[in-house]
């Protein structure tokens, strides 16, 4: 009969000391950290960087009784594959094991994560009444193994997880029949009316616009003075976070996405080491392009402790953020998860927050969103009203919308979320530009809270007009592809998000692109106007229409400049207030950029426009100083 081996009277700590591997300082530093945070002791001297995985695989092997093997091809000669496809992929590496063989001695189970409560459930869930023998192997080589047997699998439920879940919310299709047949009939029915009566319908065509502007206006006010109220409430308290019982704290997944990125990577790896989140309960997930050999090595060179994964995604289409994310989600032990970017630099105390917070949510929450902000903002004009745009939008639009209860469109990074939820609705789309603002929409009408925390993560601002355009298309082709796939059902968008996020919905998500559209139109004919003081343009703007759009004009402007400068307050941004005037530049800029986004959207919808980071001339700030 096989056994699981037989634990060594000896303490791990007191082998890997002996076997010269880590020293007395160093044991005891790890004993009072897993004093204060709890957890394995040899988890935790390998996450603080004072023995290497393969050592602390190798002899956690031997401190069991067990066989430990570090030759993949060794490996895949254990596995029998007709027996090893009966599991569920995504079972097995959610478990860290893998069964490789069975005969009529019992169970063959190579696993990374022996002796553990998870990988007991797994055979009283598989093989309570076999034998079983256990071999262990690294984490690393348990998820290549995985991928040797099952990569086309992970490859395609990254892909088309949500299509097959839910297909009515994939952006796969960009158009749906309804629409184009809606198009095609407002295109007929427009040149028709312009044949019989184009006066008549330019005016109407106007008033649509100038009625549009003033709820869009009012919409916006009306959100910004809800999240106004944000200023005096702090959801999460220092007292909170300081009163946190550490050593209940959950293993908290961290993503991070990377494409072509050496030369900011080491940003967020030394923000992520100086986190107040105890490194053995971190779960660090590196996701790289196979053609990307530089960001890699970059990352190595780092030299991260053993709580950091690197994943290289198996090359596909789409090859975007989101599938990169759906791919390293299979993988991810935490309760809870979070994205950064490459250059993103968290507060330190974020993640402690984030749990209070879903602990306070009572299980009602999906999500919750930290706040974005620039490190780099007095670089240049486009720095400044970057930092004025995203200081207006999470410190006033976001707390805004969550405290109206209407539909929260996420941001890219620094969302936080229940991982078995996050998985229910079926992640994220990976045909989707902006498939974290789909996410808050869909999360909502899947009847789940998305809410915000007060605490920021600081990025690098686009300080080149040419990237700038690039990001920002890709921003707005994706709030189009969310708008395009939730209005395919109108009465089931209404239905799931009721009336208020109805119109939220269509007013943020949809009317965001289409006043950029429509802005550049309305300038020119006012211009036009100005210089040539025509009369021709009279008989398309009525006394009504023409007072309606002076309305628009002036007090839609003012309003524009005023919550740009209300922005400045809550960071005390004072010195940016002055830019706040030169709004309407900066507005010229998103019409440059939602045009190509419509191009875009119809010629190649699911290209991911790549920002180029790491080209800020400011140095990132020391975490926690910022």
């Amino acid at each position: 009969m096989w056994v699981s081996g037989g634990t060594s009277k000896e303490r791990i700590g007191e082998v890997l000391l002996k076997k010269g591997l880590i020293t007395q300082q160093q044991l005891e530093e790890a004993l009072e950290y897993q004093k204060k945070y709890g957890g394995r002791l040899g988890w935790i001297l390998a996450s603080l960087g004072y023995i290497r995985r393969i050592d602390l695989f190798r002899t956690l092997a031997e401190h069991l009784g067990l066989e430990f093997i570090d030759d993949l091809e060794k490996i895949k000669s254990l596995v029998d594959k007709n027996f090893l496809m009966r599991f569920d992929p995504e079972e097995l590496a959610r478990y860290e094991v893998i069964p490789a063989r069975q005969t009529q001695e019992g169970v063959l189970l190579l696993t990374s994560y022996p002796n553990s409560e998870k990988f007991h459930e797994f055979v009283r869930r598989h093989f309570e009444d076999k034998p079983i023998k256990e071999i262990i192997i690294t984490d690393l080589d348990l998820i290549k193994t995985l991928e040797t047997y099952f990569k086309d699998h992970f490859v395609d439920r990254a892909v088309h997880g949500l299509f097959y879940l839910s297909p009515e919310y994939s952006a796969s299709q960009v158009f749906s029949k309804g629409q184009v047949f809606f198009m095609g009939l407002f295109l007929y029915g427009s040149l028709l009316w312009i044949y019989y009566d184009a006066v008549s319908y330019v005016i109407t065509l106007i008033a649509v616009i100038q009625v549009f502007y003033v709820i869009s206006i009012l919409f916006k006010l009306l959100v910004s003075l809800a999240g106004a109220k944000s200023e005096m409430q702090q959801f999460i308290t220092e007292d909170e976070v300081k009163n946190l019982d550490e050593k209940d704290l959950p293993v908290y997944t961290v993503l991070v996405p990377v494409y072509k990125e050496p030369e900011v990577i080491g940003i967020l790896i030394n923000s992520l080491k100086k986190m107040d989140y105890p490194q053995n309960k971190l779960d660090v997930i590196l996701l790289l392009e196979e053609d990307d050999k530089e960001t890699l090595e970059a990352a190595k060179a780092q030299k991260p402790p053993a709580n950091w994964r690197f994943i290289i995604v198996p090359p596909s289409l789409p090859k975007t953020k989101p599938k990169a994310c759906n791919y390293g989600l299979f993988f991810a032990r935490g309760k809870y998860l979070t994205i950064y970017d490459a250059e993103d630099i968290p507060e330190p105390d974020q993640l402690k927050k984030a749990v209070i917070a879903f602990e306070k949510g009572g299980g009602q929450y999906i999500c919750f969103q930290a706040a974005l902000n620039y490190f780099n903002k007095d670089e240049n004009f486009l720095t400044k009203m970057f930092t004025l745009e995203y200081s207006y939008w999470f410190d006033y639009l976001l707390p805004g919308l969550y405290n109206l209860k209407l539909p929260i469109p996420l941001g890219g990074t620094s969302n936080h979320f229940d991982v078995e939820k996050l998985k229910e609705i079926g992640a994220w789309d990976p045909f989707n530009t902006t498939e974290d603002a789909d996410l808050g929409v869909r999360a909502f009408g899947k009847g789940y809270k998305v809410g915000v925390i007060n605490s920021t993560t600081y990025e690098e601002a686009n300080a080149r007009v040419r990237n700038w355009i690039r990001q920002r298309s890709r921003w707005i082709k994706g709030y189009m592809q969310t708008w395009l796939v939730h209005a395919r059902n109108s009465k089931k968008l209404y239905k799931n998000v009721g009336l208020r996020g109805f119109l939220a919905f269509h007013l943020l998500i949809g009317g965001t692109p289409l006043v950029f559209l429509i802005n550049p139109i309305m300038w020119l004919v006012f211009i036009f106007w100005l210089v040539t003081k025509t009369k021709a343009l009279d008989i398309f703007f009525p006394p009504w229409l023409l007072y309606l759009s002076l309305f628009n004009l002036l007090f839609g402007n003012f309003m524009g400049i005023y919550l740009n400068m209300i922005a400045v307050f809550k960071r005390r941004y004072y010195n940016l207030l002055p830019y706040a005037f030169l709004n309407p530049i900066y507005w010229m800029l998103h019409s440059r950029a939602s045009y190509k986004a419509l191009y875009v959207l119809f010629t190649k919808p699911f290209y991911w426009q790549k920002t180029q980071h790491g080209i800020t001339k400011y140095k990132p700030p020391i975490v926690g100083a910022v």
